[in-house]
């Protein structure tokens, strides 16, 4: 698709505010070694260098699964495995080093790239690795003897700030060292999720074969809260990699604000995924990233620019800029990485004890998810604490919502005396009220 030159623009300047956020940040990014032989590998690289070129500190943890089997398979070595874990011989271990060391070469190597021509022309990356993950042998298991696959006891924090620091991106492989000088095999998993919680990282991103996580109903899960999806997933009720999910729960439950599921299949998945609102696979979190709270004089611009649509449309009654920071006190806003994209006001009148919901607005497109509702009861609960004893409202164009939420049609008469000196017969709003 391409794009027109304004096209082109809006789209710029509405990652913008996204470029800034994640300026400075530290990423953990995982995939395994499916990515690595798909063929749009080398655009997530491309990718990659970009964000190392707007400034995110990233590490790269790499996987080798499949590059293991299939050199155990030249070598005739059978593959053992047990609690879901691969038994490491001698000879497997062999294997292990050298699928992760020619993975790691292969992501080198993309990373270096500088053609003219392509968007890798100039980019001049520095990728660093080595001892940085510290290991520990798993041992033996009901019985079982797990040789040289081990699991990370300690990541090298400091050292890979150092390298962060000096602009490099961290390249971990699933393989660690011991204090005696063993080599351990260990899962990609474990290490980026250790990394993430040991540098306190401000996002883990997980690739996967699938375009994120899904409900049993093939619904993709955009955004769920990590006790929901521990729960969806203890019911059987989750289509995703449960290596994937085990990373993800296990980063957000120790700390990590965000963990994020995106296709390693998608072209531009990682773009799309943290510079656009609605990004395009799954994230993660301890509680929702829509925040519902009382207005500060800071959303008052926010607000303008989300009424001034229905304000136009005669929806809304106008608004000055004036007026609006004089009332700013009276609203809720619900705000979604730093965009207000719905709001409504409560207007006192102390003596009958009543309150006016007033500018119920939510953005176009954000509509229809339940944040009106969201509103509604931040306002009966406010209201409850002021000590009122019912809510009223006058609508032109949403008296069904109204009436969906409980409220009942009433006479102006009803309404309290200044405010019906105040009606707009010629608006002719009908006039709801709820007892609360």
């Amino acid at each position: 698709m391409v794009l027109s030159h304004q096209d082109g623009i809006a789209l710029f300047r509405s990652s913008a505010p996204y470029i800034n956020a994640h300026r400075g940040k530290t990423f953990v990014l995982m995939f395994g070694g499916e990515a690595l032989e798909h063929d749009n590998f080398p655009h997530i690289i491309h990718d990659i260098a970009l964000l190392n070129s707007l400034g995110v500190r990233l590490v790269l943890v790499h996987g080798a699964r499949p590059q293991i089997d299939e050199r155990i398979a030249l070598r005739n070595i059978p593959a053992r495995f047990s609690h879901d874990k691969r038994i490491t011989d001698s000879a497997t271990l062999a294997c292990v080093k050298d699928a992760a060391g020619s993975a790691r070469a292969h992501i080198e190597a993309l990373l270096t790239t500088g053609l003219p021509n392509s968007p890798m022309h100039g980019a001049q990356i520095r990728v660093c690795s080595g001892n940085l993950v510290v290991a520990k042998p798993v041992g033996v298991l009901d019985g079982v003897d797990f040789d040289h696959t081990g699991e990370v006891r300690r990541i090298d924090v400091h050292g890979i700030n150092d390298h962060l620091n000096d602009g490099s991106i961290v390249l971990l492989s699933p393989m660690g060292y011991s204090t005696t000088g063993e080599v351990f095999n260990l899962s990609h998993e474990d290490v980026a999720t250790k990394a993430a919680i040991a540098l306190k990282a401000d996002k883990l991103i997980a690739f996967s074969s699938h375009e994120g996580i899904f409900n049993q109903s093939g619904k993709l899960l955009r955004t769920i809260e990590r006790h929901q999806l521990e729960q969806l997933y203890a019911d059987n009720q989750i289509d995703a990699e449960p290596t994937v999910l085990h990373a993800l729960i296990s980063s957000v439950a120790a700390g990590i604000p965000r963990a994020h599921c995106i296709s390693y299949e998608i072209d531009g998945a990682l773009l799309q995924e943290l510079f656009t609102r609605d990004g395009c696979g799954s994230l993660v979190l301890e509680h929702h990233y829509e925040q519902l709270r009382k207005a500060t004089i800071d959303d008052v611009g926010g607000i303008l620019a989300l009424i001034k649509p229905l304000e136009e449309s005669g929806a809304l009654v106008t608004r000055s800029r004036e007026r609006l920071e004089q009332e700013i006190e009276h609203f809720f806003v619900i705000v979604r990485d730093g965009m207000i994209i719905a709001c409504a006001a409560l207007y006192l009148f102390s003596e009958e004890r009543s309150g006016e919901i007033a500018c119920v607005a939510t953005h176009q497109e954000y509509r229809g998810k339940n944040r009106g509702e969201r509103l509604l009861d931040a306002i009966k609960t406010s209201a409850l604490e002021l000590g009122l004893q019912n809510l009223f409202v006058l609508t032109t164009l949403t008296a069904h919502w109204f009436l969906e939420q409980g409220f009942v049609q009433a006479d102006i008469d009803s309404l309290p005396a200044s405010k019906k000196e105040l009606y707009n017969f010629q608006r002719n709003s009908k006039v709801f009220k709820l007892t609360l």
